[in-house]
């Protein structure tokens, strides 16, 4: 075989669905294929000389636009060209170009048919949908971690060592400790009949009865808890972590239609020698600076990298990374209390950006604000802006870097009482100018860390229906989460960062992930939805007919996809002692992962064009 027909073999073995080919035929397919030149600018397919063919494109580049002249895609090395080849295609008329000189391997329909019918997995590429192949593509990506997957496939039910130990609420507190102590337990599960009606540990036998002087004899329902978080046995243990470290709890009943089957506690996740977060929270309760929550902090990096090799998504990430961020800036707010004294008034710490939705990465700017009851005197304004400056520089000093906006409780146009920020959300909704809909992105997201009066809720509930009611609003807000573009062309030179530090790659966050959260949050507004986590909003906007199913669906697997490939390119940078960030080459994805990838950025646009017709969202820039 010539040097030129080796070329052809080796490049189509490294592109899909190609690779799923053979040796043997892929030597036969080089010696098939007709190469065809296109100087740039001509149209393409390449007129006249070809019967219907799938394209392969060797190198150059390639724009298709509909019939309204819109780009819609972008081709070049290792894409196909194939729609001449499919029947019942979806897309309208295409009209394709050529952006630079380009070379095309061409293969006649009727060739490609006999390879579909030959080798099914083949064909199977040509068979599904972008949305079917991208759902696949991401299972991959979950599936394929560098290291044993632990905690990300492992159920809870798999996790018990031993049926629970019991005891009915009439048990004596002694005999209820007694009995832990035979059994080497340290938790007791209280029963009537078959109803779990509460739970003991040694913590509490400790706190309850012998450090407040309550007497042995007593019921053990005199110091039981009994408002318990449980968890399914088929939920994952990498789930029920999180349930642990979100809420700084260490054991935790497991149901099954609805009796208890088991208990599982901290100690199991060490028995599964699996890298978690429940300890540094742990770590975070008993620190008693600001300097030992920096120290804790730094661990951080090393979470997310080991998180990611396990094989955790970016959604089980975030959520954890969040979840630590939270203990951390909860522990900073009892600390400044334990220096300034108890608050005047009641108080809420708001939540903004990706902590607030919980999809947060290693050490992401700040965003907060503090919401403070109507009761506020100007003599009390002092201690909240020491509380603030004392929360946002121990931030800093962990890692959270101040925000560059100063959307921080430390400015004091963002440390205001429930009345004024009524008013903030009411001037936004009303009058939706550029700065108030960049607000509104930030802060439609809040959550409250501590919201013991309910402050925060009321607001948020306030705030949700007004903006539900304000169609003009929702356009200006759907207008604005159309700024973001995903990156069609992106593995191209034209739609690469050019020069600086940053030359030749693009900005995976703000060109994938940020039109997918604007997205969401629009479909949230418009249906008065209370959710700010993405991927929930996406799902409850589907069961209130906001969205399609479908449309959700693919939504959520564009997603996880863009954060999983974020989180393991950071996850590289961290192991490698870079700082992490948001730009990604092209270079260091496979052709797969670039197709893939790919089709996540077709169906984002597809996605914000239907969304901009639904709101004529052209009046509206």
């Amino acid at each position: 075989m010539d040097v030129e027909l080796i070329e052809i073999q080796e490049f189509l073995a490294s592109h899909p669905p190609f690779d799923q080919l053979p040796a043997e035929t892929l030597t036969r397919l080089a010696r098939r294929l007709r190469v065809r030149y296109i100087r740039r600018g001509r149209p393409f397919p390449p007129e006249r000389a070809d019967p219907p063919c799938l394209y392969i494109l060797r190198r150059g580049a390639v724009e298709l636009r509909n019939e309204r002249g819109d780009l819609i895609g972008k081709l070049a090395e290792g894409d196909l060209c194939e729609r001449h080849c499919l029947e019942g295609s979806d897309q309208g008329p295409l009209a394709g170009h050529t952006a630079e000189d380009t070379l095309v391997y061409a293969l006649p329909c009727a060739e490609l048919a006999e390879l579909r019918a030959a080798y099914p997995g083949f064909a199977e590429h040509f068979e599904q949908s972008t949305a079917h192949r991208l759902r696949k593509a991401l299972d991959v990506v979950i599936e394929s971690p560098s290291i044993g997957n632990g905690l990300m496939t492992v159920r809870v039910r798999e996790m018990i060592r031993r049926q629970p130990v019991t005891a009915p609420p009439e048990t004596s507190i002694r005999d209820a400790a007694r009995l832990m102590s035979e059994r080497h337990v340290s938790s007791l599960l209280i029963m009537e009949g078959e109803e779990l009606v509460g739970m003991v540990t040694d913590r509490d036998l400790r706190t309850r009865c012998i450090a407040a002087g309550l007497a042995t004899d007593q019921p053990v329902r005199a110091l039981m808890t009994e408002r318990l978080i449980t968890v399914d046995a088929e939920m994952l243990g990498f789930q029920a972590l999180l349930t642990m470290t979100r809420l700084n709890i260490h054991h935790l009943p497991v149901m099954e239609d609805g009796r208890v089957i088991g208990l599982i506690s901290s100690t199991d996740f060490t028995r599964l020698q699996s890298a978690n977060a429940i300890y540094l929270v742990s770590d975070i309760q008993r620190a008693d600076s600001i300097a030992t929550l920096a120290q804790i902090s730094s661990r951080l990096a090393e979470l997310q990298v080991q998180l990611i090799l396990s094989g955790a998504t970016a959604t089980q990430v975030g959520q954890a990374i969040s979840a630590i961020t939270d203990a951390i800036t909860l522990r900073l707010l009892e600390l400044a209390e334990s220096q300034l004294g108890a608050p005047p008034v009641p108080y809420v710490w708001l939540l903004g950006g990706s902590q607030a939705r919980r999809e947060q990465s290693v050490h992401s700017d700040q965003d907060n604000a503090l919401l403070l009851a109507d009761t506020l005197k100007p003599e009390d304004e002092p201690y909240f802006a020491e509380l603030a400056h004392v929360v946002n520089e121990g931030l800093n000093a962990c890692g959270f870097p101040h925000c560059p906006g100063e959307v921080m409780a430390s400015n004091p146009k963002w440390r205001q009482t429930f009345r004024i920020w009524n008013r903030y959300f009411s001037d936004w909704i009303l009058k939706p100018e550029p700065m108030a809909l960049m607000l509104s992105s930030v802060f439609f997201d809040m959550r409250a860390l501590r919201d013991p009066q309910g402050l925060c809720a009321e607001l948020y509930e306030r705030i949700i229906e007004k903006s539900r009611a304000n169609r003009i609003f929702i356009a200006y807000m759907a207008a604005n989460a159309l700024k973001h573009r995903p990156p069609l062309g992106f593995f191209r030179n034209i739609v690469l960062i050019q020069g600086g530090e940053h030359d030749h790659t693009f900005d995976i966050k703000h060109r994938g992930l940020i039109p997918i959260i604007d997205l969401a949050r629009v479909y949230a507004l418009s249906a008065g939805i209370l959710e700010n986590n993405t991927v929930e909003r996406l799902q409850t906007a589907a069961e209130r007919g906001a969205l399609s199913r479908d449309g959700a669906a693919d939504l959520i697997d564009a997603l996880e996809l863009i954060a999983t490939l974020r989180m393991r390119h950071q996850a590289e940078q961290l192991r490698q002692g870079q700082p992490p960030d948001n730009f990604l080459s092209p270079g260091a994805l496979s052709p797969l992962e670039r197709r893939h990838l790919k089709d996540a950025f077709v169906l984002i646009n597809t996605m914000q064009e239907a969304l901009g017709q639904r709101y004529q969202t052209g009046r509206f820039t």
